[in-house]
């Protein structure tokens, strides 16, 4: 079974890893810079940065129109949670 050290060290890096992906994304969108592919964001937030992908979007007010991060990152979080739950159930 993982270290649940690990695990939590983990999460806690490709969290604020995401959340400043984020950041760097709408700083370039700004100066109309190379941007960051949609599908590396979302991925981020498949691999665990799902909360950091959130409070990006929230506090740099990024991708906040765009349907499949408006409604995808929150079921993401969901799917995420309900995973983490059925797993320390056992179930």
């Amino acid at each position: 079974m993982y270290d649940l050290k690990f695990i939590l060290i983990y999460l806690a890096a490709i969290t604020l890893f995401t959340f400043i992906v984020y950041g760097i994304d709408k700083r370039r969108a700004k100066k109309g810079r190379w941007r960051i592919p949609e599908s590396t964001l979302l991925l981020l937030a498949v691999i665990g940065g799902s909360i950091g992908a959130y409070l990006g979007m929230k506090v740099w007010h990024h991708k906040t129109r765009h349907k499949k991060f408006k409604y995808g990152i929150p079921a993401i979080i969901v799917v995420q949670m309900v995973w983490v739950v059925f797993k320390g159930l056992k179930v």
